[in-house]
């Protein structure tokens, strides 16, 4: 079985990510062509300034000024700063909203994907890590959209534009003043591309840290009723502590990049302009250059160079956005263990009959948990399996499910191998009931249909009525309507799992499967639910695991597991009459409860 955390963690080339974010542009590309129209027409336009302003310094520095030249080319910024300022909304909101479009259908389809992942694969993987991927990774991606894409071809072209006319004006006058203004590039090309090797690690790092960081708030703020009561909030804080030290390094390494980066520019920068000015001073002085054309060709320096400082610091964000996108497409490439085989397909129902024959399975390679098991349960039969923990019980269900498959053997239901179904088809058949209810934040009413408006009001005050959940609701303020707070922690064990009785009834299951769903509960609602269990057995074929063996003594058959193997079948009565391995439980378990009582 492929390890799912190894599996996240495999790189991709930076022009595999690029080919795969960019196809999620297609539905919103019409935003991006304005975007990308309103830039093609703002940054030449704006461009266009410096000149205006040499007009004006020309003209102010002669000795015949003419007002009505310099009226006209500040008429003209005025024009040129109010388009620019339309531009920039327009191409703002344009990005924006397709920025968003593009994170709602992304996490959409992370989310969707994840859902299908199988049970094994959950079982391997932090429920923080995947939360993570969900949040924090989906939003590092929408600045790709939002303001990269565009934003990277807006600073290129400005500094394209700047370029083409710092050698427009010195074009006629002397070459080497516009060589003087490019003269650092190569070592500005060079400095990049460290700089974009150095912050791509850092950045892969750093997400990998605040995944686990994430992982580790997850799990332990699930479990702080653990730690305070065995006082380990200091050894909690400790462990956070170094969580999170790494993830300050991995942050540290890429600023500290950054910090060099962005000052070098700078002195490139400086020394462009150190360049110039002293060459163009001496060409005014010699009178070949105008005093307006200097300062048009400083103007441009700031607009060639600070579009490069700003492509440096979208390089920051383009890495992040690689490295959660690496993430990303990590776990959507990651299939299902548990999928539909080709020949798969829905039957008109299901009846309830299950065989195992030779079944053999094991979690990891050759650890067999269930060994060569073979019985056969009739259509509205209630079995009970028992056995010590570890026997193999709570398996024998998860594969009738198919949350799991066998490495050998054949499991049946209604005389079809159960891999003939759909994963679907077979899941809507079957309602389990487990020990641990989940309840979702929401109402009573959202919890036992789902969210599915295919049931009516009707039918779900029905269900509750048929598994005796209605006694409870009914004393409640707002009855159906009570809220459910997280994992319904404002209601009693036996509540919630009345509540999952109504919620299992409800979607009218042809198999149900009940795993020590009986445990931890009080006295009251353990007879209120022993009531409910002598109607459900009615409904069809019923599927128990319990440790009471109080509760299975009216089981069609149970089913004795030891080690993995079945040791004995038969009725309470016709066990108990073996005096076998069941009846020592049996003993054992009631000598148990009268010394509880006796105390």
């Amino acid at each position: 079985m492929e390890d799912l955390e190894l599996y996240y963690e495999r790189k991709m080339k930076d022009g595999v990510i690029a080919k795969r974010l960019l196809k999620y542009t297609t539905p919103h590309i019409w935003y991006f062509i304005w975007g990308l129209i309103v830039v093609f027409i703002s940054v030449p336009l704006a461009a266009y300034n410096p000149i205006l302003i040499k007009n004006i310094t020309d003209n102010l520095v002669s000795r015949n000024i003419d007002i009505n030249l310099i009226a006209i080319n500040v008429i003209m910024m005025i024009i040129i700063m109010i388009v620019n300022a339309f531009a920039i909304y327009f191409m703002f909101y344009l990005l924006q909203k397709a920025g968003q479009k593009i994170n709602q259908a992304l996490r959409l389809e992370v989310f969707s994907h994840i859902e299908k992942l199988s049970a094994n694969q959950f079982n391997l993987t932090p429920v923080g890590k995947l939360v993570s991927r969900v949040t924090n990774d989906v939003d590092s991606i929408t600045q790709l959209y939002s303001n990269l894409i565009v934003g990277f071809l807006k600073n290129g072209l400005t500094a394209l534009v700047s370029l083409i006319y710092i050698f427009a004006l010195v074009w006629n006058i002397d070459i080497l003043l516009g060589i003087c203004a490019v003269i650092v590039m190569p070592l500005l090309i060079v400095a990049t591309i460290i700089f974009r090797k150095v912050t791509k690690k850092a950045y892969r790092e750093a997400r990998t840290y605040n995944t686990e960081v994430n992982s580790f708030l997850s799990e332990h703020l699930s479990g702080v009723k653990i730690t305070q009561i065995f006082n380990k909030e200091d050894a909690e804080v400790l462990k956070f502590k170094e969580k999170t030290n790494k993830h300050y390094k991995s942050n540290m390494k890429s600023l500290m990049a950054f910090s060099i980066f962005r000052p070098f520019i700078y002195f490139l920068q400086i020394i462009s302009i150190v360049l110039v000015l002293y060459y163009g001073g001496n060409l005014i002085i010699e009178g070949v250059m105008t005093f307006g054309v200097l300062t048009a060709l400083y103007d441009y320096l700031f607009r060639f160079y600070d579009p490069v400082q700003q492509i440096s610091e979208q390089f920051d964000v383009l890495q992040s956005s690689f490295a959660s996108a690496e993430k990303i497409f990590n776990i959507l490439d990651t299939k299902p263990e548990i999928e539909d085989f080709n020949y798969a397909q829905d039957f008109e129902k299901i009846k309830g009959e299950i065989e195992f024959k030779n079944v053999w399975f094991a979690y990891n390679n050759e650890d067999w948990i269930l060994k060569d098991i073979s019985f056969k349960i009739k259509e509205n039969e209630v079995v009970a399996f028992v056995g010590e923990t570890g026997s193999g019980k709570t398996t024998i269900l998860s594969l009738i499910t198919r949350n799991y498959d066998i490495q050998k053997g054949q499991i049946l239901i209604d005389g079809i191998d159960l891999k003939k179904y759909k994963l679907d088809f077979l899941r809507s058949n079957i309602s389990q009931m487990l020990q641990d209810v989940f309840l979702f934040s929401g109402t009573i009413e959202s919890n036992i249909k789902l969210k599915d408006d295919v049931y009516s009001d009707e039918e779900m005050v029905e269900a509750a009525k048929f598994v005796n959940a209605d006694k409870f609701i009914n004393r409640l303020p707002n009855k159906y309507q009570e809220e459910v707070r997280e994992r319904g922690n404002n209601f009693s064990s036996g509540q919630r799992q009345l509540i999952s009785f109504a919620r299992a009834i409800l979607h009218k299951p042809r198999i149900i499967i009940l795993d020590e769903a009986t445990a931890n509960i009080d006295t009251e609602t353990e007879i209120l639910i022993k009531e409910s269990l002598e109607k459900i057995m009615s409904i069809g074929t019923m599927l128990m695991v319990a440790h009471r063996l109080s509760t299975i003594q009216n089981a069609d058959k149970i089913i004795v597991l030891n080690k993995g193997e079945i040791i004995e079948s038969g009725n309470h009565k016709e066990l108990l009459d073996k005096e076998g391995y069941y009846h020592k439980m049996y003993l054992l378990q009631f000598a148990e409860e009268d010394k509880i009582i006796s105390m």
